[in-house]
């Protein structure tokens, strides 16, 4: 967006009288996020960040449309649970909170909600954008394109590491890791990577040699998680240390490396690729950022909510800044207009800087912001950035890989609705490209 970001608004607004007309009212905003279960580490520190900017946001007085002030008052409930649980947190926070902004996770969990969202005409936001279809138009993705930024660290290793040749992936067979082994089999084709063994899993996979003992009997140079949930990440780079692996990880996410640094060893960890930094790195300076100064934001968490840094401790933050600007910019909380008005924002920014909406290919629909992600590397025990790279530049030369992998996936938007594909067992193929 072509205007300050949240941290220079709030920082301005506190020399200028605050004005309380409307304070008695609140605006509510909805996180139904996973608080349980394996994907905990998805929603219990994104929370975090969002208690975090809430309080800014409040302490600058709150959010103003049409010249009154109101506070924001976030709620959250678990998704981590059956899909009729999640249907009746999700029916409480449209229905009795009045949420003007729902937040989720997305993925098998969002499934169920669609017709109640439809029906109730509710601004709503996944961090998944293969979540997004035509019949869903106020569904966006405004902070995280998983999994298709997963191209770009595949990218910069062909680029800078041409010795790694033999690349063997796993991925859980669920709305999370099919689009991403989809996403990882079209990024290793772009570069011309041969795909050494790929291994499908249950998402309750929990024989950890069953998954990781045929990628290493490939001999690859690179063993990749894709997007595997994190106790999962954790016990596979464990085992692949046990067993003696010296290639390189490359992963989605790689939440409390520095727990794997001491269980595994540091020159093990070394080079570990994957795709969330850590916000005080210096690179995040430089950039068009939505808290304009991230090291404050991730000092302030860190002292909040010790040890719970993940890959998604910022992203929902980073959804409610881009809402709010809208809002203050439409003056109005209904879902139709503050679509209206990010759509009509010119260059809108996300995390990373200048993004595009993006997806009709894919989703039927361009509700899917799209920009430069970073590329991470663990270099002497501390995740640093290493490349922003563009993934709008990425997708003009290879959409049609993308699409083609995730046509044989059963992940295009018309293929996925109603699919079931969590209870076939793990299954292998080697194979070179």
């Amino acid at each position: 967006m072509n205007e300050p970001s949240f941290a220079h608004r709030i920082a301005m607004r506190s020399l200028l009288p605050s004005y309380r007309v409307g304070m008695s009212q609140e605006i509510t905003i909805g996180m139904l996020v996973p608080l349980s279960g394996p994907a905990a580490s998805w929603g219990e520190p994104g929370l975090n960040g969002c208690r975090i900017w809430e309080d800014w946001l409040n302490t600058a007085g709150g959010a103003l449309i049409a010249g009154r002030r109101y506070p924001v008052r976030i709620i959250a409930e678990d998704s981590g649970s059956t899909p009729d649980q999640v249907l009746e947190a999700a029916r409480k926070l449209v229905l009795s909170d009045k949420v003007a902004l729902l937040m989720m996770l997305g993925g098998d969990t969002s499934a169920p909600l669609r017709e109640f969202l439809n029906a109730h005409k509710v601004l709503a936001s996944t961090l998944l954008p293969t979540d997004l279809s035509p019949d869903m138009r106020t569904l966006i993705a405004p902070s995280e394109v998983h999994p298709v930024y997963n191209v770009t660290a595949v990218a910069w290793l062909a680029r800078t590491r041409p010795d790694l040749k033999r690349i063997a992936l796993c991925s859980q067979r669920d709305s999370f890791g099919l689009p991403s082994l989809a996403t990882y089999r079209a990024a290793l084709r772009a570069a011309e990577l041969a795909l050494a063994a790929e291994v499908q899993y249950p998402p309750d996979q929990t024989d950890v040699a069953a998954i990781v003992d045929p990628m290493l009997a490939a001999n690859p140079d690179v063993l990749c998680w894709c997007t595997s949930y994190t106790p999962l990440v954790h016990a596979m780079t464990e085992y692949a240390h046990l067993q003696g692996f010296r290639g390189t990880i490359l992963s989605c996410t790689m939440d409390q490396y520095d727990r794997l640094i001491a269980r595994t060893s540091p020159d093990f960890m070394e080079g570990t690729v994957f795709q969330f930094p850590d916000f005080d790195d210096p690179a995040l300076t430089e950039k068009a950022f939505f808290f304009n100064q991230p090291s404050l934001f991730y000092s302030e968490y860190q002292r909040r909510f010790p040890g719970t840094w993940s890959a998604v401790s910022w992203e929902y933050a980073a959804i409610l800044d881009i809402w709010h600007a809208a809002v203050e910019k439409v003056g109005a909380l209904g879902a139709a207009s503050v679509m209206a008005a990010m759509k009509q924002m010119g260059s809108v920014s996300h995390a990373f800087g200048p993004a595009q909406w993006w997806g009709e290919s894919l989703f039927g629909i361009d509700n899917a912001l799209v920009g430069d992600w970073p590329v991470v590397r663990i270099t002497e025990g501390k995740a640093q950035v290493v490349s922003f790279e563009s993934i709008p530049d990425w997708l003009a030369q290879h959409e049609s890989l993308l699409i083609e992998e995730m046509s044989d996936l059963g992940q295009i938007w018309h293929q996925r609705f109603g699919r079931n594909t969590n209870n076939t067992p793990t299954s292998a193929r080697g194979l070179v490209l």
